[in-house]
C-alpha cells in the first residue's frame, strides 16, 4: 500500500465516507482508515435498520431541530445541505420516499442501501481503504499536520479528517478515539454526555412495571427544573418501559434532562396526554361522560385512555369504581389534572455507551465553521458527532455528519491543492 496522499480521512463511518467522497470529488488522492471490517458500522444500525438518511425540511427548521450548537453549521448547510444530501443518494440511483415528521428513508427500508451507495461511490472515485487499521497518534511538525501513526504502518498527507464518531455504541467502533487523538495536539473535549437518550426513574410503578408496555400518541411531555420553570417540551410518542420512558418524545427531552442532571438531583417529566384539548373542554368532556349513571367511572371513561394507564390514574385517585353519579366536581377536576399533568421522577438516562448520540466533543471554538479545519493544527479537520454538535432522531444527526464530512474533504483537498506546486 502506498504511504503517500493527499487526504487521510480517519474513520468510516457517515461522515467519513462523505468526506472521503467529497475529497475524491474535488481531484485529492485519498485513503480511508476504517477499524472495523465493513463500513458504516454504526449508519446501518440507524432508523431501525431502515436509515434516516436526512430530514425534508427548510434549512432554517432543520437548525432548530438540532438544538445542541445548531447554529455552527449555518455555514456548513450554504455549502452543502439536506436538499443536496438527497440529491447526492438520487445521483447514485437510491430511491428515497418521506415519512411523517418530513423523515427520508430509502424505499428498499434497508440501511445496506445507503451505506453500498457510499462504498460504492468511494471505490468508484479511487479512494485507497485500510481497513481494520487503528491510528494511534496525528503525526506533525511544528505548525501543520504531516499524517497519522498506525498500529502497523504510518501514512503521511498535508491533510487529516477526524470523523471517528462518538462514544455511543462502542460496539461499532466509537471508542472516544478521536477526542484523545485531538487532545493530544492540543484540542479542548467539552464534556460528554448522553443525548437522543431514554428517561430512566425509580418510581414504584415503573419498578414494579405497572405501566410497561404502554404506547402514547401524540402526546406532550414537557421537562421543568426545581422551581417549575419549563425547560423544553415535544409532542410525539412515547413508550412507558421497565426502566423509565422512552420514544421519541422522551429521546428529544434527554440533553435537556442530563444536563439539567449536572444541577439538580432529579427532574420532572410533566406527561399531557390531551395537549390539543384546553382544561375547560377536557373538563367539559369529562363531565358530558360522566353524565352517565349507569357506569363506574371506569367505564364511562373507557374511550379516553389506553385501560392500563386510565386504570393507573383512576387508582391513583381511589375512582376506579366509583359511581360516575357519585362523584363532586373537585374529583373531576383531580382526573383532568392527572391526565394533563402526571409528573414522573427522573434520575437519570440511559448511559452514553446506550445512547443514540454523544453531546459534549472537540470545542467549536476551535474549528473553523467554513471549512471545519481546526484552529490549532492547520491541515486537521474534523466532522460528525466528534464534534459538539447534537440533534434530535429524525434524520438531523446525521444530515449534520454527511454536511460537516462533506465540508471537511471539500476544503481538506483544497487545503492538499496547495502541497502538490
Amino acid at each position: 500500500m502506498e504511504k503517500s496522499y493527499d487526504v487521510i480521512v480517519v474513520g468510516g463511518g457517515t461522515s467519513g465516507m462523505m468526506a472521503a467522497i467529497a475529497a475524491a470529488e474535488a481531484g485529492a488522492k485519498v485513503l480511508m482508515i476504517e477499524k472495523n471490517k465493513r463500513f458504516g458500522k454504526k449508519l446501518l444500525m440507524t432508523g431501525g435498520g431502515r436509515c434516516n438518511v436526512t430530514n425534508n425540511r427548510d434549512v432554517d427548521d432543520l437548525i432548530r431541530h438540532i438544538p445542541g450548537n445548531g447554529k455552527f453549521l449555518h455555514s456548513t448547510f450554504s455549502q452543502f445541505n439536506n436538499f443536496d444530501v438527497m440529491a447526492f443518494f438520487a445521483e447514485q440511483g437510491v430511491a428515497l420516499k418521506e415519512e411523517d415528521h418530513g423523515r427520508m428513508f430509502p424505499v428498499t427500508d434497508k440501511s445496506m442501501t445507503i451505506v453500498e451507495a457510499l462504498v460504492n461511490r468511494m471505490k468508484t472515485l479511487g479512494v485507497t481503504f485500510a481497513m481494520q487499521t487503528t491510528v494511534q497518534k496525528l503525526l506533525r511538525d511544528d505548525n501543520h499536520i504531516t499524517g497519522v501513526e498506525t498500529e502497523f504502518e504510518n501514512f503521511y498527507a498535508p491533510c487529516v479528517v477526524l470523523t471517528t464518531g462518538g462514544r455511543t455504541y462502542p460496539s461499532t467502533g466509537s471508542t472516544g478515539d478521536g477526542y484523545r487523538l485531538a487532545k493530544k495536539v492540543g484540542h479542548t473535549i467539552s464534556p460528554l454526555y448522553a443525548t437522543e437518550s431514554a428517561l430512566l426513574s425509580d418510581e414504584p410503578y415503573i419498578i414494579d412495571k405497572t405501566l410497561q408496555g404502554i404506547s402514547l400518541r401524540d402526546i406532550v411531555l414537557r421537562i421543568e427544573d426545581d422551581n417549575g420553570k419549563m425547560v423544553t417540551e415535544h409532542k410525539m410518542d412515547l413508550l412507558f418501559t421497565h426502566f423509565g420512558i422512552s420514544g421519541p418524545a422522551a429521546l428529544r427531552c434527554s440533553s435537556f434532562v442530563n444536563q439539567l442532571l449536572e444541577k439538580q438531583e432529579n427532574v420532572s417529566a410533566v406527561l399531557d396526554c390531551f395537549p390539543d384539548v384546553s382544561e375547560a373542554d377536557l373538563l367539559k368532556k369529562l363531565n358530558e361522560a360522566l353524565q352517565d349513571t349507569k357506569k363506574n367511572v371506569k367505564n364511562a371513561l373507557a374511550s379516553f385512555l389506553p385501560e392500563r394507564l386510565l386504570t393507573f390514574y383512576l387508582d391513583r385517585l381511589g375512582l376506579t369504581d366509583c359511581p360516575s353519579q357519585q362523584l363532586s366536581q373537585e374529583q373531576v377536576e383531580s382526573i383532568r389534572h392527572l391526565f394533563k399533568h402526571f409528573t414522573i421522577k427522573i434520575h437519570k438516562t440511559l448511559p452514553l455507551e446506550k445512547s443514540f448520540v454523544t453531546g459534549g466533543g472537540i470545542h467549536l471554538k476551535e474549528i473553523n465553521p467554513k471549512t471545519m479545519e481546526s484552529k490549532c493544527l492547520p491541515g486537521l479537520f474534523f466532522a460528525g458527532e466528534l464534534i459538539d454538535i447534537n440533534g434530535y432522531t429524525g434524520g438531523f444527526n446525521i444530515t449534520a455528519a454527511f454536511c460537516t464530512g462533506h465540508s471537511a474533504g471539500v476544503h481538506a483537498a483544497q487545503t492538499a491543492s496547495y502541497f502538490s506546486y
